[in-house]
């Protein structure tokens, strides 16, 4: 064998093993992101929306942008926003209402009562609003803002007293995520306190809460069924909350105008339309639950939804003018969101 035979087989076979190799190796993310994500890992929005939206942006940019949700979050719900802000996290998710200030004014349009009989409907209404004539993305600064949704529609549930007549609220200590409903809720005097949803089993189950505001899922998912008693419901909901799914606007920059098209592609409605799904099966897997667990459901007396809604009124009317003060025309998007998911 000479020289030149050994130095051309040699370098025949370090090619082969090269292409071997290359072909045998998946092509490694680009950008890799982490979602901090707070809710239970079996939560139906964790295990059915979250998690299957981060796969399929594995797939829709071939492989190009990965996400990895952790299995315990990097900080306390409230904290979740300004998480991504300031990199701490890539991908977050929340509520509007965890944060105290004033930056998203224009995203209670999504917390009125009376606006979703269904997660679905009031989700991809909530999107198209808000992203659209109210401009939410000026409002989600230092982050992109990927989508918007609202779970099922809010329920009043206590273990004191069925709440027929207004004056029945007076007194009772109630859970509530604050923003909208907890305004409602102190106008209908109710004492509120503010807490995380995985707080409220303890502090039920130790009295230092009679009651909570949240859609039926939530009774079977932290397991409140043993300390509730009543339920009551109002069409559309008492209220509902707004809910986020941003991006570090540092790490969207790094991802090509091609992959960052793909991604919204699954997002903005498209996400809306996963989770308010994902929301609604679970609601019905939660009225099942609060039936075996014998919580009396019963609708607002006409009295209590009289009540409620000149509250609401004048509460939607105080948001509208300090939405107008600010340039956009909150009355008209809030008549436009109760059309669009079905609400009359």
């Amino acid at each position: 064998m000479t020289y030149h035979f050994k130095t051309t087989f040699a370098a025949t076979l370090i090619a082969g093993t090269t292409a071997l190799t290359a072909f045998a190796v998946p092509t490694m993310a680009e950008t890799k992101l982490v979602l901090s994500s707070w809710l239970p890992a079996r939560h139906p929005i964790v295990a059915k929306a979250i998690k299957p939206w981060a796969k399929q942006v594995e797939k829709v940019t071939e492989g190009r942008v990965s996400i990895r949700v952790l299995a315990k979050p990097l900080g306390p719900p409230p904290a979740h926003f300004d998480m991504a802000a300031d990199g701490v996290a890539d991908i977050t998710y929340g509520l509007h209402s965890f944060t105290k200030d004033n930056r998203f004014l224009r995203s209670r349009i999504g917390q009125f009562s009376f606006i979703g009989n269904n997660s679905t409907d009031a989700s991809k209404a909530y999107w198209n609003v808000y992203s659209g004539k109210l401009e939410a993305q000026k409002e989600h600064k230092g982050v992109k803002l990927l989508s918007l949704f609202v779970h099922g529609p809010g329920i009043f549930h206590n273990n004191k007293r069925k709440i027929e007549k207004p004056e029945d609220f007076k007194g009772l200590k109630i859970r509530t995520p604050g923003g909208y409903i907890a305004g409602l809720a102190g106008d209908l005097g109710i004492t509120t306190q503010f807490m995380g949803p995985g707080q409220v089993f303890e502090k039920l189950s130790r009295g230092v809460i009679d009651g909570v505001t949240f859609p039926i899922e939530a009774l079977r998912a932290f397991k409140l069924g043993g300390h509730l008693k009543y339920s009551m419901s109002v069409p559309g909901g008492l209220y509902n909350t707004s809910w986020f799914v941003v991006m570090n606007n540092g790490k969207w920059a790094e991802i090509s105008n091609k992959d960052k098209k793909a991604i919204m592609s699954i997002s903005g409605e498209a996400f809306a339309n996963l989770v308010g799904g994902v929301w609604d099966a679970s609601d019905k897997v939660g009225a099942a639950y609060v039936a075996k667990n014998k919580i009396e459901v019963h609708a607002a007396s006409a009295a209590v939804l009289t009540k409620v809604k000149s509250i609401a009124t004048k509460r939607e009317a105080a948001w509208a003018k300090a939405v107008k003060e600010t340039g956009y025309d909150g009355a008209a998007a809030l008549k436009e969101m109760r059309q669009q998911s079905g609400v009359k």
